[in-house]
């Protein structure tokens, strides 16, 4: 149930801290498509500021003692947590051999069943697909990534935005990128991985890093590889965050490009053949690393053809406050489709 690449929330900061260099102007880094300079350690004043009230690198997170907001967060909300749903498999281990009940499927377990609709009472639907006919909610997992920047001009001369899943680690790590995504008009969520108390310590980390660096604090959020159930369903609501999930998987993160391949056009094919007409749909990809963001800018053209509409999943879903401050939001679906893909 575990991803190492999401549980370290700050996995390399420190040896970027130390080996970082100044860039200065702030935004020649952001401008540049040399992927070793993007990828060139920097140091981010903010970030080094920040990286003291958060767990230790290289560690799963826990919620700090002195953490005194935290505390009072994790007491506000733990009464509201089931205690009957247990945590599945171990750090770094396969939950393919955990004993479950797919036929009852108790705590709407997605990595066994693809549960979407929560068991336990209260808790929203997973969002899995989007209600606009002909539309693709269009969103990328795993960023902020260094050498991102030809990917976002891509996407910025497309004038096309997208649900940027961003980790903590990464956000510290590459805090201008992150930057970049809220500056370029991008939804941004968080994506995490957890267990127990832990999972509460990694979502509410994962959400102080972006608040820290980007000055928002997002209102969905993503596991990785779906891997979520009931219990961490009501953690994730309780801190005010909606489940974005997915019924289609690019398989753009194995880095097989006839896999890839096969599977954008996969998904093409159903949507020409008629299988969106009714409910729109979400496809796993990722802004993992250049392979992936290569793919994504070749397959943006079949995709374009494909569809009608492909818009960020809080445009789909009418979202207009995607953040808890309110001081920027996403167009209507309808202000997006006519062509206003910003509005403040």
């Amino acid at each position: 149930m575990f991803d190492w690449r999401a549980l370290s929330l700050f996995a390399t900061l420190l040896a970027a801290s130390v080996l970082a260099q100044d860039h200065s102007p702030e935004q020649s880094k952001a401008q540049s498509s040399d992927p070793n300079q993007e990828c060139t350690p920097y140091y981010y004043p903010p970030s080094e500021q920040y990286i003291h009230n958060f767990p230790p690198i290289w560690q799963p997170a826990t919620l700090r003692p002195d953490d005194s907001d935290g505390q009072a967060m994790w007491t506000k909300i733990s009464g509201s947590i089931p205690t009957n749903i247990q945590p599945k498999g171990q750090p770094g281990d396969s939950t393919a051999n955990v004993n479950y009940d797919t036929e009852k499927d108790p705590d709407c377990w997605w990595t066994k069943t693809q549960c979407t609709t929560p068991k336990l009472n209260g808790l929203p639907l997973d969002v899995a697909s989007i209600p606009e006919p002909r539309s693709m909610g269009y969103g990328f997992d795993d960023g902020p990534n260094c050498s991102h920047n030809a990917f976002y001009d891509y996407l910025a001369s497309q004038n096309q935005k997208a649900t940027m899943y961003f980790i903590g680690s990464n956000v510290l790590n590459w805090p201008r990128e992150a930057q970049r995504a809220l500056a370029d008009g991008h939804e941004i969520c968080v994506l995490t991985a957890f267990q127990s108390r832990d999972a509460f310590a990694e979502l509410w980390y994962s959400l102080q890093a972006v608040k820290a660096v980007v000055g928002v604090t997002p209102t969905c959020w993503r596991p990785p590889y779906g891997d979520v159930d009931d219990r961490i369903r009501a953690i994730a609501n309780a801190l005010g965050l909606r489940t974005i999930m997915w019924k289609y998987d690019s398989n753009d993160w194995r880095a097989v490009p006839s896999e890839v391949d096969a599977s954008y056009n996969s998904f093409v094919h159903s949507s020409t053949a008629g299988e969106f007409n009714t409910v729109g749909a979400i496809m796993l990809t990722h802004e993992l690393n250049t392979f992936t963001m290569q793919e994504a800018m070749k397959w943006y053209p079949q995709l374009k053809s494909a569809f009608k509409y492909i818009v960020p999943v809080g445009v789909a879903l009418n979202k207009t406050r995607p953040y808890k401050e309110g001081n920027h939001l996403l167009p209507t679906f309808q202000q997006y489709t006519s062509g206003q893909t910003t509005v403040g």
